[in-house]
């Protein structure tokens, strides 16, 4: 099928959707680090561009800080006997704007009169720019390009009269989607937005608590669930125990509805929703409003496989894995040459033709971003001989940019965003194209439809219905200088 030569060519890493950051804290343990280590290797798939940890042994703090994977830089004894202590917080890392340098490799730490503190964020903070620039006024020297340095710059000048009050002082001037883990000296701390849009769950071993991004990473060092942390909550935990504040007025719940779709691990429980669940329960919704007469669901791997699960069982045709993906080829994979540019989809997925040959093939995608790599999974199906190939993706079409800690491309290289279904079938080179609808989706998580007035999680990338203000974009500063001043984490 013809497919129009203005469709920009980009790296196959590139052509998804990435989350930032995966944070995770765990106070009084005698392996904290080590723990620390282990449960970022669990979120790791929440960030592959560097990961550092930060402990505390009760009277230093020790850092270890790097570019690269988790298992790379923590995978021995020698680094893990440099961040002794009890106490310990990670961050894992992927960034969107700049470069990624060690001086914004998370967590950061500083000192201040009430001692040292060290802290982690996953999310983006949507007024970090007028923040930024109103501190650098004040004569704040900025050491990063992260906004996770704005809260400590809040937390510095704040006059609160400990560091829970400061903490509270300076999480009532930030503006966006965040959970973040700090650690002082005595005190372990955890937070999520007033809306809740990034997750964060408490967890227990022993007589040890733990804060992590998601379930998985209690799960690798055998801790147990205690329960989501509650958007707008503040936990502290410390000698006393688990101790919970509520320093923001109540607002409407805005769980970030991708984090179901697509970043979560799909073996983590989140919201007290199995992920795997929704995902296979989203497949089965696709199947109920898109099905088509074929021989077999594919799943385009990983992320497109518990949804084909579900529209297998649901239409009662096969399931199988026609397309058999690398795991062992990094994001930063170089490509220097064109040529060896287009034969990149084939360092990732390749066709698995027995499976493919003369079947009409349903193949089964999370999201379709710019399209490119639609595009060359479709040719590389046709390629190994099916005769007919349908596309169904399960999520709704991504047409706006996320601004809450999610690196999507601007709205102009979305897909969805300038072309209908029917011009984007026939880009990618598909026989049909559909994608789930708001209310199946909606239906998959536990709801009967989506509410067009108040919806009940962000589902912005869809919908454009930004439920947090978009105070830098408002105030209009150039994409330029917000790149150079601030890096969503």
């Amino acid at each position: 099928m013809p497919k129009p030569d203005q469709i920009p060519d980009f790296p196959i890493s590139d052509d998804r959707l990435h989350d930032e950051c995966g944070v995770f804290g765990i106070y009084r343990h005698l392996d904290a680090a080590a723990h620390s280590a282990l449960g970022l290797h669990a979120l790791q798939h929440r960030g592959q561009e560097a990961a550092g940890i930060v402990s505390y042994d009760g009277e230093h703090f020790h850092s270890h800080r790097a570019l690269g994977l988790v298992g790379d830089n923590f995978n021995s004894k020698d680094v893990i006997r440099t961040l002794p202590g009890e106490m310990a917080i990670g961050h894992v890392r992927y960034s969107t704007t700049g470069d990624t340098v060690l001086r914004n490799v998370q967590p950061l730490f500083a000192d201040f009169k009430f001692g040292g503190l060290a802290i982690a964020h996953n999310g983006n903070l949507t007024n970090a720019y007028g923040l930024r620039k109103a501190l650098v006024d004040r004569g704040c020297i900025f050491q990063s390009t992260s906004d996770t340095e704005t809260f400590i710059h809040l937390i510095a000048i704040s006059r609160g009269a400990n560091v829970v009050e400061r903490v509270t002082d300076a999480l009532r001037q930030v503006e966006g989607a965040y959970s973040l883990v700090a650690m002082t000296r005595e005190k372990l701390i955890g937070v999520r937005d007033p809306m809740g849009v990034r997750p964060l769950v408490l967890g227990q071993i022993g007589e040890s608590y733990i804060l992590a991004s998601e379930t998985c990473a209690l799960d690798i060092i055998g801790a147990e669930f205690v329960r989501d942390v509650e958007p707008g909550e503040l936990i502290v935990i410390d000698k006393k125990g688990v101790h919970s504040f509520r320093p923001f007025v109540p607002v409407a719940t805005k769980f970030c509805i991708f984090e179901y779709i697509y970043f979560a691990r799909p073996d983590s429980n989140i919201e007290g929703k199995n992920v795997y669940q929704v995902r296979k329960d989203i497949g089965a919704e696709l199947a109920r409003e898109s099905p088509v007469d074929a021989d077999v669901v594919v799943p385009v791997p990983d992320s497109g496989v518990p949804s084909a699960i579900g529209y297998a069982e649901q239409s009662g045709i096969p399931f199988e894995l026609g397309i058999i993906r690398n795991h062992y080829v990094g994001r930063t994979f170089i490509e220097p040459t064109q040529q060896i540019r287009n034969l990149g989809v084939k360092l990732k997925h390749n066709a698995n033709a027995l499976y493919l040959k003369d079947k009409r093939v349903i193949l089964i995608d999370d999201s379709i971003v710019r399209g490119t790599t639609s595009v060359k999974i479709v040719d590389m199906v046709r390629a190994a001989g099916a005769k007919e190939v349908h596309m169904r993706i399960s999520s709704p079409p991504i047409s706006h940019s996320c601004f809450y800690g999610i690196d999507t491309p601007s709205s102009e290289e979305l897909m969805a965003s300038t072309h209908n279904v029917e011009e984007m079938a026939k880009i990618i080179g598909v026989d049909t194209l559909a994608f789930i609808s708001y209310d199946g989706l909606y239906r998959a998580v536990g709801e009967e439809v989506r509410n067009p007035v108040q919806p009940q999680y962000c589902d912005a990338c869809f919908s454009g219905d930004y439920p947090i203000r978009l105070t830098d974009q408002e105030a209009g500063p150039s994409p330029t200088q917000l790149s150079l001043l601030t890096e969503r984490e």
